[in-house]
């Protein structure tokens, strides 16, 4: 027999045991949310990603900061520029002078004397060549021993040996001179100075000390980032990659990169084969190509602080809090199996199809 209303009153503990209204509305709530939780988990995709963090670099090696190093040992005379100040190539940073004041001229003079004991070598084995050839003919004609032309050989070879010796001397002076003059420290290419090495004025320097630092005004900038080893054997040139810029507000949802706020898109230009010292491998992203640019580089320069997140494959909600609880590591696929053109199918619905 069907259970009727009025049978209630058969039973009137039961009947008093009405629960309130809020109750019920909040047993209604609950039911209504573990069920749309239920879907979200069973059918909405989640964007897998590999978070790391690092900075903004520059691709050219030339535009990063560089030090602009002495060339010979000496004292800093004079500056020519100071902090912030824009230089083109070539242009003077410093001049550096030896501690002897009267070092050029003595090199200058002694230069003088070697040339001259190279003057005096060659018309002296000139004129032995000329002996050597008249004792020849003295020789053929029996006039003389084999023993004066052999000796008059002999002064011949000295006279070049004393040559090659002065013109050697030479040398050595003409590139202490070229090394003197080249005192005035140049600008190795187009940039701002950063920084001046103000110890530098006041004590001695060597040759190879910095004297200041130089930046590149407009580099290529891509991002470096810092991520963990366990992911980057998924991590391929191509990959998709969203950014947050220090200093630039952004709102993230690393799984659903179309609600996400502020962020800027690049894509993996290469990955390190070898991992740093931290035990992070470095991958550079480059700008995506198409997409919006990344803020000018008065707003995010060298050096600034970056977040970005790698995306991987698409996989179920369900699925991706499942690995998170078992700290499983991101989906693997072969991108060979799977169709081309067409989004590869979550991990789940491979297992439900089996």
């Amino acid at each position: 027999m069907p259970f009727r209303p009025e049978h209630i009153a058969h039973f009137p503990t039961l009947a008093t045991l009405r629960p309130p209204r809020l109750t019920r509305v909040l047993a209604w709530m609950i039911a209504s949310t573990i069920a749309v939780v239920g879907v979200i988990l069973f059918t909405v995709p989640w964007v897998q990603t590999s978070a790391g963090t690092g900075q903004v670099v520059a691709l050219n090696p030339e535009d990063r900061v560089q030090g602009v190093s002495a060339l010979v040992p000496g004292r800093v005379e004079r500056w020519y520029v100071q902090d912030g100040d824009l230089v083109k190539r070539g242009d003077p940073i410093a001049r550096i002078v030896d501690n002897d004041p009267n070092l050029l001229q003595r090199l200058g003079a002694e230069r003088a004397q070697v040339s001259a004991e190279i003057g005096a070598a060659r018309q002296a084995m000139a004129l032995a060549q000329i002996d050597v050839g008249r004792s020849a003919q003295l020789l053929g004609e029996g006039l003389i021993a084999r023993r004066d032309y052999e000796a008059a050989q002999g002064k011949v070879a000295d006279h070049r040996a004393k040559l090659a010796e002065a013109q050697a001397k030479l040398s050595r002076v003409d590139v202490a001179l070229s090394r003197q003059s080249a005192q005035t420290v140049r600008a190795p290419r187009d940039g701002r100075i950063q920084s001046i090495n103000a110890a530098a004025g006041a004590t001695l320097v060597s040759a190879g000390d910095v004297l200041a630092t130089i930046a590149a005004e407009s580099p290529i900038r891509v991002v470096e980032l810092m991520v963990d080893g366990r992911d980057v054997a998924l991590i391929h040139p191509g990959r998709a990659v969203r950014l947050a810029f220090e200093g630039w507000p952004a709102i993230q949802f690393s799984g659903w990169p179309s609600v996400a706020h502020g962020m800027f898109d690049g894509r993996v230009r290469s990955v390190d084969p070898s991992a740093q010292v931290t035990g992070l491998f470095r991958v550079l992203v480059e700008p995506a190509p198409g997409k919006l640019a990344w803020p000018d580089a008065t707003y995010v320069r060298l050096g600034a602080k970056v977040r970005g997140w790698i995306q991987m494959d698409r996989v179920l909600v369900g699925y991706e809090l499942w690995r998170q609880l078992n700290d499983f590591p991101l989906e693997f696929r072969r991108p060979a199996l799977e169709p081309t053109g067409q989004t590869p199918a979550p991990a789940s619905e491979k297992g439900a199809a089996k």
